[in-house]
């Protein structure tokens, strides 16, 4: 994840320890209570948010708001459903035409200020 090495880490250790000497245990005990409560608070607000969007959304993950993510569960899903979605029923392309179609011949309306 960070890429780091076992001289990076070495080096990391030793500034800790020059750093913060004999207070490290303190330190270290610290930054796990504060881990702890961030992760309680993002839990906390995921659970909120949840709750709040209804029961609807009951299994809705903030991970699915990662782009890649959405277009994977939305696009690409429906795709493995159905090989050729939209053959039994045909789509508003091929509709019928509309009444105001231009006959033959016929000049489109042209309008100065569009341009």
């Amino acid at each position: 994840m960070f890429d780091v090495g076992l001289g990076e880490m070495l080096v990391l250790v030793v500034l800790a320890l020059v750093i913060f000497g004999d207070r490290l245990p303190q330190v270290a005990a610290q930054a796990g209570r504060t881990l702890r409560q961030l992760r309680m608070m993002a839990n906390n607000a995921k659970r909120d948010l949840q709750e709040g969007l209804g029961p609807e959304f009951k299994d809705f993950d903030i991970a699915d708001l990662h782009p890649k993510t959405f277009v994977r569960k939305h696009l690409l899903e429906d795709l493995d459903d159905d090989p050729y979605p939209g053959a039994s029923s045909p789509s508003p392309a091929y509709a019928a035409p509309a009444h105001d179609e231009l006959d033959y011949g016929e000049r489109p309306p042209y309008d100065p200020e569009a341009t």
